[in-house]
């Protein structure tokens, strides 16, 4: 609680700082002291200008570098959803196929006794990797 009142405190601070010369400023402007010269304003006032005039140029390279990275990376997601969609479709057409397959009882005995291959042919596979590793090292 003590911490917000302080911070709230610091925040009002600030904020009347910003507005302590709005008056002068809607009068025409800051009074510069006599002990500067116009020549030594206008100097700052040209090194002021040279510095913002390079801050916004780098912030809008920097925006138009974000806008063209935002731009390549929607089209490499339109790319993605348009590959997941062919993907999707080639997937739905071959489940067709394996219903059809599955559904008469001959053709099932058949991808079975496949599958059984297949898993044979991965175990003994491992199974000679392990022991080729143990022997050779």
């Amino acid at each position: 609680m003590l911490m917000k009142l302080f911070a709230y405190r610091d925040h009002r601070a600030s904020r009347a700082a910003l507005f302590d010369n709005i008056d002068s400023l809607e009068e025409g402007g800051l009074r510069s002291s006599s002990s500067y010269s116009s020549g030594i304003d206008d100097r700052d006032n040209e090194k002021t200008m040279d510095s913002l005039h390079d801050r916004v140029s780098f912030l809008k390279r920097l925006t138009g570098d974000i806008h063209e990275e935002v731009e390549s990376h929607n089209r490499m997601l339109d790319r993605t959803g348009n590959e997941m969609d062919a993907s999707r479709g080639i997937m739905t057409g071959t489940i067709d196929r394996f219903k059809v397959v599955f559904e008469k009882k001959s053709n099932r005995r058949i991808c079975k006794l496949a599958m059984y291959f297949v898993v044979a042919f991965f175990v003994l596979y491992y199974i000679i990797r392990v022991l080729l590793y143990f022997m050779y090292g």
